[in-house]
C-alpha cells in the first residue's frame, strides 16, 4: 500500500475520533445502567478504505441490543396480562357489593327471608304482624335488586368511561410514535445516531401494546407501521385518529349491539370504522367484556329470577283473593286494540270456566255466574256465540259483558273498562266484594283448576299466546308489578347458528302495523331475520343481542309504545325462538303492589272456596283466616322452579334461593378464574421481560472492559500522532537546515 505522512496523520486522527465515539457510547451505556427503557448500545467499528486503500477506521451506527422476536412475545403476553388485570377492580367490587351466598346481605339470603316471611304468614293467615313482615321482607328483596341493577350500570359506565381514558392514551401514543418516525427517518438520512429515539419509540410501544393489541413492522428506512390485529391501521405516515365518547348513563337496554353504546371508530365515525368487536386484547377489551359481557350478563341473570318471581307469585295470588273480596281491580296487561283482539275461553276441551262472584262484608256469596255464562247471555252483552275453535270474544265485549252482570247484581255503578289500555275494575260499592275462581267446569262448586285462556293478539283468529288463569291473564290481582309498557319484546337465548323457516310477522302498536309486514324466508339467520325486520316494521327496532354464549332477538318500539308480535297461520319462527314480552330490566322496576304495601292486609292470602251444605245447593265464601293462597306461594318459594337459559346460566329446575346463590356463586368463578389468568399473565409478562431486559439491559462488567480497550486504542491513536508530529518536526528542521 502507498501513503503518506499525511494520509498516516489522517489514519491515527480517525482512530482517535472513532475511539472517543466509542467511549462516549461506553460512558452513556453507564450512565444508563438503571433507565428503564434503556437498550445496551453495541460499537460498531469498521475500516475506511479510498480508492482501495486503507484510510483509517469510523465508527459505524450504533446498533442495539434487543431480541425483537422476543419484544414481539413480550407485548402480546403484557396486552393479554392488561386485559385481565384491567378487569380485576370490578370483579373485587363485585364481590364486595353482592356478596357470597353465605352472607346475610347477599342476593340468596334476602330471597331466603321472603320466603321465610311467607311461611310464617300460612301459618297465621289473619296476622297483621306478620302481614307486614312478609310486606317488608319483600320490599327488602326488591330493593336488593335495584340496587344490584343500579350498581351494574354504574360499574358499566366507569368501563365505558375507562375505553374513552383509554382511547385518548392510545391517540397520544400514536402522535408520540409518529413524531418519533419523523425524527428518526431525518436523523438516519443525516448520519445522526438514532439509537435513543428508537428506545423511545420502544416505550410508546409498549406503553400502546397494553391498550390494545397490536402487530406492526419497519420499513428500510427505520420507519414503523403499527396496526391492531385485526388489521386496523393505528400509526403510519399520519398517524390515524380513534374516537368513542362516553356514556354519561346507562340502562339494562342499552347495548352496543343495538347501538345504543357508541362505538370505538378509527377515523371517520361511521358503522364500517367501529372497532370495538375486533378488540382481541389489552385494557380496552377487558373493559369491553365487563361492559358488553360480563355485568350484562349478570344483567340477564337477576332479570331472569325477578321475571320468574313475579310470574311464578303472580298465578298464585291470581287465584286467590282477599277478604271479603276485592272492590276495584287493576289490571297490568296492556292490548294495543282491544276492540279487536280476542280472548278465547279454554280453547283445547271447552271445559274450563271462571266463576265469577260478588260476597257481602262478611265474605258470603250474594250473587255468582261464570264467564261462559254470561258471555252467551243477551242481558248482560251481546248473546255472543259459546265459546269453541272459532268462537272468539273480543277484550272489549268480555269488560262489557261483566260490567253489566255486575251493575245488576248488587254493584249498579260497577264500570269495567279497557279505555287504558288495561283492565279496570271498580264495584263502586262498599257493601259488595267481586272474586274470581277459575274452575274445571261451569258447574258450582266444580273444583279449581287454571282456566286456559287463548289470546290473538292481532285478531287475525291464529292464537298467539295461551296463559293459565283469568285474573292472571289480565293481571287484575297481582302481589308484583313492574309498571313497564310492553314494548319490548325478545326471544329466548339461541345459538349463533339457528336459522328460520318461513314466516309473515307483524307488528302493531295502537295505531295499527307498524310499516308492513315482514317475510322471513327459510334459511335466514337471526342478522338477517334482524335486517328485514328495520327495513319493513317501521316505528320498530329489531337488534341481535349477546346473552351468555349465545343470541337474542330483541324488538323494540322506537317511541317506547306496547306492541306485540305475531306471525301468520301455521307459521312457527316465533314459537320455535320463545319469543315473548322481553324481561330485560324487570329487576330494576319490580315492586309490590301499591296498595298492598300501604295496606298488607291487601294480600290474598285465602281463594274463593265452596261450601255444599251452605244454602240450598251450596255457595261461595270467603273466610279471613284462609291461607290457601299463601301457603301455595310458600311451597312456590320453597320448590323447583323452571329457569331459562340466561347470562350463561344454563336452563334449570331449582329453588329461587339456589338460582340467586348459583348468581353469586357464577360472579365469584368468574372473579377467581381472572385472578388466576392474571397471575398467570404476570408471571409470563415478568419471565419473557426479565429475558428482555437481561439482553438488553448494561452489563457494567462488560462495559469496564470495552472502556479499557477503546481506553488503550484511544491511547495509541494518540500516540501514533505524537510520533508522526515528531516526524514533522524532522522533516520540518532538515527542510529548514
Amino acid at each position: 500500500m502507498g501513503g503518506t505522512i499525511t494520509s498516516a496523520l489522517r489514519t491515527a486522527q480517525s482512530g482517535l475520533l472513532a475511539n472517543q465515539a466509542a467511549l462516549d457510547a461506553v460512558a452513556n451505556n453507564i450512565a444508563n445502567v438503571s433507565t428503564d427503557g434503556y437498550s445496551r448500545k453495541i460499537v460498531n467499528m469498521e475500516s475506511v478504505v479510498v480508492s482501495g486503500n486503507g484510510t483509517g477506521v469510523r465508527l459505524a451506527e450504533l446498533t442495539r441490543s434487543i431480541d425483537e422476536g422476543l419484544l414481539k412475545s413480550l407485548r402480546t403476553e403484557n396486552g393479554t396480562y392488561q386485559q385481565y388485570n384491567s378487569q380485576s377492580s370490578f370483579y373485587d367490587r363485585m364481590q364486595d357489593l353482592f356478596g357470597s351466598p353465605d352472607q346475610n346481605t347477599s342476593l340468596s339470603h334476602v330471597v331466603a327471608a321472603f320466603g321465610e316471611a311467607m311461611q310464617s304468614l300460612a301459618l297465621s293467615p289473619n296476622e297483621t304482624i306478620d302481614q307486614s313482615e312478609l310486606v317488608r321482607q319483600a320490599d327488602a328483596l326488591m330493593n336488593k335488586l335495584h340496587d344490584m341493577v343500579t350498581t351494574i350500570q354504574e360499574l358499566r359506565v366507569e368501563a365505558d368511561n375507562g375505553i374513552a381514558d383509554a382511547v385518548t392514551d392510545i391517540n397520544t401514543l400514536s402522535k408520540s410514535i409518529g413524531d418519533l418516525n419523523d425524527k428518526i427517518i431525518r436523523n438516519a438520512s443525516s448520519g445522526l445516531d438514532v439509537s435513543d429515539l428508537k428506545d423511545s419509540r420502544d416505550q410508546e410501544i409498549d406503553k400502546l401494546s397494553a391498550l390494545i393489541d397490536i402487530s406492526y413492522f419497519y420499513r428500510s428506512d427505520g420507519d414503523v407501521v403499527i396496526f391492531t390485529s385485526a388489521g386496523r391501521t393505528l400509526v403510519d405516515n399520519v398517524p390515524a385518529v380513534l374516537s368513542h365518547n362516553s356514556a354519561s348513563s346507562l340502562t339494562p337496554t342499552s347495548t352496543h349491539a343495538e347501538g345504543d353504546i357508541n362505538g370505538i371508530y378509527v377515523g371517520t365515525a361511521i358503522a364500517g370504522n367501529d372497532i370495538t368487536n375486533d378488540v382481541r386484547s389489552g385494557t380496552i377489551k377487558g373493559l369491553i367484556d365487563i361492559r358488553d359481557d360480563v355485568l350484562p350478563n349478570m344483567q340477564s341473570q337477576i332479570d331472569e329470577m325477578a321475571a320468574e318471581l313475579r310470574d311464578k307469585l303472580n298465578l298464585i295470588h291470581n287465584r286467590g283473593t282477599t277478604f271479603p273480596g276485592a272492590q276495584t281491580m287493576s289490571g297490568t296487561r296492556t292490548f294495543v286494540a282491544p276492540a279487536t283482539q280476542l280472548f278465547r275461553l279454554d280453547p283445547t276441551a271447552s271445559v274450563d270456566d271462571v266463576n265469577i262472584t260478588l260476597f257481602d262484608n262478611n265474605g258470603d256469596q250474594s250473587a255468582t255466574t261464570t264467564l261462559n255464562t254470561i258471555m252467551q247471555s243477551g242481558t248482560y252483552g251481546s248473546a255472543l256465540s259459546s265459546r269453541g275453535a272459532s268462537n272468539d270474544w273480543t277484550i272489549n265485549e268480555v269488560a262489557t259483558s261483566l260490567q253489566s252482570w255486575l251493575q245488576a247484581n248488587g254493584a249498579a255503578t260497577a264500570t269495567v273498562s279497557v279505555s287504558t289500555g288495561k283492565m279496570e275494575i271498580s264495584l263502586n260499592s262498599t257493601s259488595v266484594n267481586l272474586g274470581f275462581h277459575d274452575q274445571s267446569a261451569t258447574a258450582n262448586g266444580s273444583s279449581a283448576a287454571d282456566a286456559e285462556i287463548a289470546f290473538d293478539a292481532n285478531g287475525d283468529n291464529v292464537i298467539d299466546e295461551t296463559v293459565s288463569g283469568f285474573s292472571n291473564f289480565f293481571g287484575l290481582n297481582d302481589f308484583l308489578i313492574d309498571g313497564l309498557a310492553d314494548n319490548i319484546y325478545e326471544s329466548n337465548v339461541i345459538s349463533s347458528n339457528f336459522t328460520a323457516s318461513d314466516t309473515t310477522l307483524s307488528i302493531r302498536d295502537a295505531t295499527g302495523i307498524l310499516g308492513t309486514t315482514v317475510s322471513i324466508a327459510a334459511g335466514d339467520n337471526l342478522t338477517q331475520v334482524a335486517a328485514k325486520i328495520n327495513l319493513a316494521a317501521t316505528g320498530a327496532t329489531a337488534s341481535v343481542v349477546p346473552d351468555g354464549s349465545g343470541f337474542r332477538l330483541r324488538i323494540s318500539h322506537d317511541k317506547g309504545a306496547s306492541i306485540t308480535v305475531t306471525q301468520a297461520s301455521s307459521n312457527t319462527l316465533l314459537t320455535t325462538i320463545g319469543m315473548h314480552v322481553a324481561d330485560v330490566r324487570v329487576s330494576a322496576t319490580l315492586g309490590i303492589r301499591s296498595d298492598i304495601k300501604q295496606t298488607p292486609a291487601n294480600i290474598s292470602t285465602g281463594a274463593v272456596q265452596w261450601d255444599a251444605t251452605r244454602g240450598p245447593s251450596g255457595e261461595y265464601l270467603t273466610s279471613v283466616a284462609d291461607d290457601t293462597t299463601v301457603d301455595a306461594m310458600a311451597k312456590a318459594m320453597t320448590g323447583p322452579n323452571a329457569f331459562d337459559t340466561s347470562g350463561g346460566i344454563g336452563g334449570t329446575d331449582m329453588t329461587f334461593e339456589k338460582y340467586g346463590a348459583a348468581i353469586l356463586s357464577l360472579n365469584a368463578t368468574k372473579a377467581n378464574n381472572n385472578e388466576e389468568n392474571s397471575n398467570y399473565q404476570e408471571t409470563l409478562t415478568d419471565s419473557l421481560r426479565l429475558k428482555s431486559d437481561s439482553m438488553r439491559g448494561v452489563n457494567l462488567d462488560e462495559e469496564m472492559s470495552n472502556l479499557i480497550v477503546f481506553e488503550q486504542s484511544y491511547s495509541a491513536a494518540a500516540r501514533l500522532i505524537s510520533v508522526i508530529q515528531n516526524m514533522f518536526d524532522a522533516l520540518d528542521r532538515a527542510v529548514g537546515a
